[in-house]
């Protein structure tokens, strides 16, 4: 009991001091937090629409896959009617109903401007059905009743201002269909982000399936007292052995979020995993303030344990205060978690993925996980501390003023760091000498931790040098001011290597994805420059669309164009001359323009030839494994189509980034063997100007496709800036998520100085009395933390480039062979650390200058 209070009383005594290092504790919490109520929100708002627009049995053709999947032809699988009738006639069958469902549509106002969503969620066109009911309701007009109507969810509606007789061009497979908007339908549930339009059913089918008397499924709604698998069993036995699958409600509800699962996943895991790094930021800054509230404690100890208290005790006390700390700390963190979520759903919502507060999810378990997390970590990162704490001695408490260092465990430090730090190097290295990607990676990541783990332990004896380095080039100019805070920062090289270390993991990770993203958007830009020959390459905006046959004669009509390549692509299953077959294999089908289009080196025959009748090629690590060789005859059963017999007519080399293993055959041998129904939509298009006509051909080609905004015309800049933004916006994403570690690092800085400051007390007043002016001192403890700052910042770009260039020799086996090192983010991210310093020393620097000088020499 006696150590409760002893804890207490010091908690709340220094409870300024305990402050930052609790707001490293709460924001590390309410990452966590946050991240799991937003993705269990994400879930609960998916579950609630999946389970509102399932029917109880659903029947679907085999071929169709999951409910997203469209075929590459752009035409979903279908069903014939009659299965409606048939299906109708199972025991418990209280209504069947066919319905019509599409992704791959693109709808497109007066302007040609796209209606579907910003977000990336899907655009869905299908029929109004009865089952559409259960989700929606006709909240303005009415249901569309022939082919010159159509309906629009409010979501959409309102989004782009959408009202009733608006006109609206819906460009599918089939051709493109235009329609006025008769009736405006809300969900009753929360539309996470999809744009739907509905037609009548026999416009559905003509537009989007290009056939009537079809289907893509059937809604089948059970009797009163009929369960779902009673249902499902009596349907499925009604259809007998025909290729459809019959699902309930759970199971087609089960098969919508898959895909949907697995995209949260990825982000919740990502999410946490930036929390985790925080988390180890925060560990140094709970360390940094327990270590030096022993320190200015060390008399206090002293006479604890002159009067009785054992180490135990003394320990015990440190930790309950560390117990107190985690506790408070992850009780606000799970709150600002929850309002981390709600400001995360609204920041989505303005992006155009809608989520209701409504279906704000907060699960036992969250809580739970933040109040484990948060104590634990607080408590373990205050154990070394208090340990500390325990082996003063009363007598050495009484004579100094602060706790000496242990020399020998500074040289352990120092052995155990290198030791990590050189097998840290040595796996590093051993990832760049590796012969495939995979082995690499597992070096990479223990290289990652080891010298992560090495630093951070050798820091201490790192900061001694570094920091004299840092402060001969930026301090010796300030005179006696700037030697002063040269030798605060080396007054303790362990609580300098400390607070560097928590500013050394955000930026080391910076530094290693800016490498990696240069030398990608490098190599991709290099590949392009060697290996594609097109003028120009037309590609959808969107995913899941490919460019319709209509887009492509659109294009076909451009002038001043030499050629324009079809590209498609094809599943197959492809048989040896063994006789082993290798199921699913994805061929690209071209026009033989494209071995101009898209320069590929063989290591046998001539890639020309595969473009021949009855001909393709492989790529050479295939044919390796497979041992093939030109001449070998391969047995191709095209997806919906016949088998083909073609013969190797070429192995292209697979040290390539692009199109890399492809299989190349001329778009005629395919059309040969597979139905016309069955073709596939060009998935991009390429197109080479008439000489000296790059500029008229590009505006040509442009004005072509002013209809179609889903696609995009580009040249060869247009398209090396294409991928230039899309890494760009990644790693924005990223350095975001790691502002949160950097703020804890700024937190830590802070901290240490404030400490230090009080822990300078006397000294301060003593400076004063002999002459230091408030802007001297101010000064003073500014240019200690910006050294400080630029320790951190040296080590971990230092760092973090070492792990972005072993990562580049990885990504080089995979054929993105160019090293470029960011060098103005690099310099940018170090002066900025600079400032960082300056910042973060704004508020000590502030209290140290208003200190009274006499009260200040009277400190003990």
């Amino acid at each position: 009991m006696t150590v409760l209070k002893t804890s207490m009383r010091n908690f709340f005594a220094h409870k300024g001091r305990m402050a930052l290092s609790g707001v490293a504790v709460i924001l590390s919490v309410a990452f966590v937090c946050g991240t799991l109520v937003f993705s269990d929100t994400m879930s609960t708002t998916f579950d609630k629409l999946f389970a509102a627009t399932s029917a109880d049995v659903t029947v679907r053709p085999k071929s169709a896959g999951d409910a997203g999947d469209t075929p590459r032809s752009g035409k979903p699988e279908s069903l014939p009617a009659s299965v409606v009738k048939q299906a109708e006639k199972a025991d418990g069958v209280r209504a069947a109903e066919g319905a019509i469902s599409s992704q791959s549509v693109t709808v497109v106002d007066a302007e040609n401007k796209n209606m579907g969503p910003t977000s990336g969620g899907p655009t869905i066109a299908g029929n109004w059905t009865r089952n559409d009911l259960r989700s929606m309701d006709i909240t303005s007009g009415h249901a569309p009743r022939g082919p010159t109507e159509m309906m629009v969810d409010a979501d959409t509606a309102d989004k782009h201002d959408l009202k009733i007789g608006d006109e609206l061009r819906t460009v599918a497979a089939a051709g493109d269909h235009t329609a006025k908007i008769s009736g405006i339908a809300t969900f009753k549930v929360t539309n996470p982000g999809a744009a739907i339009f509905y037609f009548d059913t026999a416009t559905a089918q003509r537009e989007l399936l290009g056939a009537t008397g079809r289907f893509t499924h059937v809604n089948l709604t059970a009797d009163a007292g009929v369960s779902d698998t009673r249902l499902q069993a009596a349907v499925a036995k009604t259809l007998g052995k025909a290729p459809y699958d019959v699902k309930t409600q759970k199971e087609a509800a089960d098969d919508n979020r898959k895909d949907v699962g697995s995209f949260l996943d990825v982000m919740k895991y990502a999410m946490l995993g930036f929390a985790g790094i925080a988390f180890l930021v925060g560990i140094f800054l709970i360390i940094n303030t327990f270590s030096m509230l022993v320190a200015q404690r060390t008399r206090e100890i002293g006479l604890m344990r002159a009067i009785g208290s054992s180490r135990k005790q003394v320990n015990r006390s440190v930790l309950v205060e560390a117990l107190l700390l985690g506790v408070f700390g992850s009780i606000l963190g799970v709150g600002a978690g929850i309002g981390l979520a709600v400001g995360l759903m609204k920041l989505m919502s303005g992006m155009g993925m809608e989520l209701s507060t409504g279906d704000l999810t907060v699960t036992w378990t969250t809580p739970v996980i933040g109040m484990v997390l948060g104590v634990v970590v607080t408590v373990v990162a205050a154990y070394l501390p208090a340990r500390r704490a325990g082996k003063v001695s009363p007598m050495a408490a009484l004579r100094d003023a602060g706790t000496p260092a242990d020399g020998r465990s500074s040289a352990l430090r120092a052995v155990l760091g290198l030791v990590l730090t050189g097998a840290g190097g040595f796996a590093l290295y051993t990832a760049s000498q590796a012969d495939k990607a995979s082995e690499g990676s597992l070096f990479l990541g223990g290289g990652v931790v080891l010298t992560l783990v090495g630093f951070v332990v050798i820091g201490p004896v790192l900061a001694s040098g570094v920091v004299r380095v840092i402060s001969a080039v930026l301090l010796r100019m300030f005179g006696p001011v700037g030697r002063m805070a040269e030798r605060n920062a080396l007054r303790n090289p362990r609580r300098t290597g400390a607070t560097g270390a928590a500013l050394m993991i955000g930026l080391a990770l910076v530094a290693c994805l800016s490498v990696v993203g240069s030398s990608m958007v490098a190599s991709a830009t290099d590949e392009l420059d060697k290996s594609v020959g097109a003028d120009f390459i037309v590609q959808p905006t969107q995913p899941g669309i490919s460019i319709t046959e209509k887009a492509a004669a659109a294009l076909g009509k451009a002038d001043h164009i030499a050629h324009i390549t079809r590209y498609k692509q094809i599943d197959a299953d492809l048989t040896t001359p063994a006789g082993k077959t290798v199921d699913d294999v994805g061929l690209s089908a071209a026009d033989p323009s494209y071995a101009t289009d898209l320069r590929r080196e063989t290591t046998a025959g001539k890639l020309s030839a595969a473009y021949g009748p009855n001909a393709m090629s492989v790529g050479d690590a295939f044919a390796k494994k497979h041992g093939l060789k030109v001449g070998d005859e391969l047995k191709i059963a095209f997806d919906h189509g016949r088998t083909a017999k073609l013969r190797l007519a070429a192995v292209t080399s697979d040290d390539t980034s692009v199109d890399k293993g492809a299989m190349y055959l001329n778009i005629t041998t395919m059309e040969k063997y597979v139905p016309a129904d069955r073709i596939p939509q060009n998935d991009m298009m390429f197109a080479s100007a008439d000489k000296g006509q790059q500029d008229a051909a590009y505006a040509s080609l442009k004005k072509s496709l002013e209809k179609y905004p889903q696609y995009k015309v580009m040249d060869q800049t247009d398209f090396k800036q294409t991928l230039k933004d899309q890494v760009g916006q990644l790693l924005n994403i990223v350095y975001g998520l790691l502002g949160l570690a950097i703020i804890v690092a700024i937190l830590g800085v802070v901290n240490t100085l404030a400490l230090s400051v009080v822990e300078r007390t006397r000294e301060i007043g003593l400076m004063r009395a002999i002459g230091l002016s408030r802007r001297q001192l101010r000064r003073m403890i500014r240019m200690e933390s910006v050294v400080i700052a630029l320790f951190g910042a040296l080590l971990g770009l230092g760092l973090g480039m070492g792990w972005g260039a072993t990562a580049q020799k990885l990504l080089a086996l995979e054929g993105l062979k160019v090293l470029e090192i960011p060098w103005p983010t690099i310099i940018a991210v170090f002066v900025g650390s600079a400032f960082v310093g300056l910042f973060a020393a704004l508020v000590p620097a502030f209290r140290a200058g208003r200190m009274n000088v006499l009260n200040a020499i009277a400190t003990e």
